[in-house]
């Protein structure tokens, strides 16, 4: 026999190609946000302020898929940069609620113009009903993968 025993062949492999794909879009957009000043994770950062003002560290890292700390570091490197803004004290608990400035919000609307740009290039040759097809692919799998992961996220 020429396949491997139970193991996985990378050339037919879903999940390694989606590996693939993900990896070939990180550095797509790395590429595009590199010339603005942004990381990739940057930027989710700033999208995610941008759709929902107020998030703290702890959905904010969780929504870019990094640890807190990094969040962290990054969310004060924002703030000295004029771009986020969060109260000296927590409203209430320990949440501080983070916020676009009008800086920031100038600066996400270039970096999402050379996101969409990535994003198009990555369709490109997919009809409308392909697009549609494969979204619904990928949201069955994440919601498959997230139903048998333990650890709550």
């Amino acid at each position: 026999m020429s396949h491997v025993d139970d193991g996985i062949e990378l050339e037919t492999s879903l999940g390694y190609l989606l590996k693939e794909a993900s990896s070939a879009l990180r550095m797509a957009m790395e590429a595009v946000l590199r010339p603005l000043g942004m990381t990739v994770t940057h930027y989710s950062c700033l999208e995610l302020l941008s759709q929902r003002p107020g998030l703290s560290n702890s959905e904010l890292a969780r929504g870019a898929f990094v640890t807190r700390q990094s969040m962290n570091v990054l969310l004060q490197t924002l703030e000295r940069e004029g771009l986020v803004t969060r109260p000296a004290e927590a409203p209430v608990g320990k949440v501080l609620p983070t916020r676009l400035t009008s800086r920031g919000r100038q600066s996400l609307e270039k970096a999402s113009v050379a996101v969409r740009s990535v994003e198009l290039r990555m369709l490109q040759g997919m009809s409308p009903q392909e697009q549609t097809a494969a979204f619904v692919v990928l949201q069955h799998m994440v919601r498959s993968l997230r139903a048998g992961d333990d650890s709550g996220a």
